[in-house]
């Protein structure tokens, strides 16, 4: 990195891997409710979007991880879920590794498919998402959303993340480090994004007063700073660098870690995303103050705050600041969830993950339209599932690299 781009130093190719890994191409189908459109259809859509826009065909991946979480549950489909709706478009023969990670399925299905190409097991891998999560009964939704967690310990008690998330809202308010406004504006700064994104569920923006008077889900989080039941895909190509004819700047992958939950110590330790950062910034020689945006995994808006300071993008107790300040606008010095995020973007299950690769590589390579930031080099994607006791199930840090430098003449 020279330091020219976004003001930020020049460490971001101090560790190099031996066998470069990068993402070729992305695709997403668009996130919302399909009542007509099977499993199938949706992931047909994102992994043809992906291939093609690796300028690859179906007999060029050489293996495929395949990212859902509740098909079993909704639509009754075991065991060979990435089988039945890969074949569809011709991808056969080929290893198929069937990924279920509750939300961080999808970027569990990357994680494995950067691993498969280090390797050297195979040079062009396919990772796709795909979730359908509209049913005729609501109440087999929210019962599969529930198996998210050790149902020995939360069966019966009606508690879901929603209500997680809510009580560490509580207490940081309690504590005097958030405001109600603090998680307010965060929702209405996320569906002003993803009023700007042609892949989001929900796309119109809201004010203060709406976010603040819609219905009440878990106190103190309203109706609009959740995200909601959604249908959608989405799927990359992960590929060894100079294995594909590059089509567009190279988007490389810098370091990819991950982690699974576990029951935190009395006197307290770093959460699991802290871990998986840290180590990804260590494997990409890198630290907080060089990543240039950041897809982080907000089921509730507000939750982008929790992870502006496990991320070290902020010091701890300073994120109202840091948010105030504007720093994860589109504009701001660490722009977040540009995508919407998965309140406004939506957040079907295994799609999740692989969603926030497609958005940080069309923010890289200059493709986000409205909502593109300027000249970005470095981006980072957190994605967590599932719930253990006080701890995420499991998590997933990427850190993605801009490897051309950009065209100071052009926009």
């Amino acid at each position: 990195m020279t330091g020219t781009d976004r003001g930020h130093g020049g460490n971001a190719t101090a560790a190099r891997d031996t066998d470069e890994v990068v993402i070729a191409g992305v695709g997403m189908h668009p996130f919302g409710r399909f009542p007509e459109l099977s499993l199938k259809d949706l992931a047909r859509v994102a992994a043809v979007r992906a291939l093609l826009d690796a300028g690859i065909g179906v007999k060029d991946v050489q293996a495929a991880y395949s990212a859902n979480a509740m098909a079993g549950m909704l639509q009754g489909q075991e065991m060979v879920r990435g089988q039945t709706v890969l074949r569809e478009i011709g991808i056969d023969r080929i290893p198929v590794v069937n990924v279920e990670n509750a939300c961080a399925s999808g970027s569990s299905a990357l994680a494995q498919a950067v691993l498969t190409v280090r390797a050297g097991a195979a040079d062009v891998v396919l990772a796709v998402g795909f979730e359908k999560m509209y049913v005729s009964d609501l109440a087999v939704t929210l019962d599969a959303l529930e198996s998210a967690a050790d149902l020995d310990v939360v069966r019966g008690l009606g508690i879901q993340f929603t209500a997680i998330y809510a009580m560490r809202l509580r207490r940081l308010i309690a504590e005097g480090a958030l405001t109600m406004d603090d998680i307010v504006d965060v929702a209405v700064k996320s569906h002003a994004n993803g009023a700007l994104n042609p892949y989001a569920q929900h796309r119109k923006e809201v004010t203060a007063g709406q976010v603040r008077d819609a219905r009440r889900i878990a106190d103190p989080l309203t109706l609009l700073m959740c995200s909601s039941i959604c249908d959608g895909a989405a799927a990359a190509v992960v590929a060894r660098r100079g294995a594909l004819e590059s089509r567009g700047p190279t988007v490389r992958v810098a370091a990819s870690r991950g982690a699974s939950g576990f029951t935190a110590r009395p006197e307290g330790e770093s959460s699991l995303s802290t871990m998986c950062a840290e180590g990804a910034y260590e494997q990409a020689g890198l630290g907080p103050s060089d990543i240039d945006l950041a897809e982080v995994h907000d089921a509730m808006a507000p939750a982008e705050l929790l992870y502006a300071e496990q991320l070290g993008f902020c010091a701890p107790g300073e994120v109202s600041s840091f948010f105030r300040a504007g720093s994860t606008r589109i504009d701001g010095s660490l722009p977040m969830n540009t995508s919407g995020g998965l309140s406004s973007r939506g957040h079907p299950v295994g799609a999740t993950g692989l969603a926030q690769i497609a958005e940080l590589v069309w923010q890289l390579r200059g493709e986000a339209g409205a909502r593109q930031v300027e000249r970005p080099r470095i981006a980072l994607a957190q994605n967590s599932g599932g719930w253990l006791e006080g701890e995420s199930a499991a998590a997933n840090v990427h850190i993605l690299e801009r490897l051309e430098p950009w065209d100071w003449n052009r926009p």
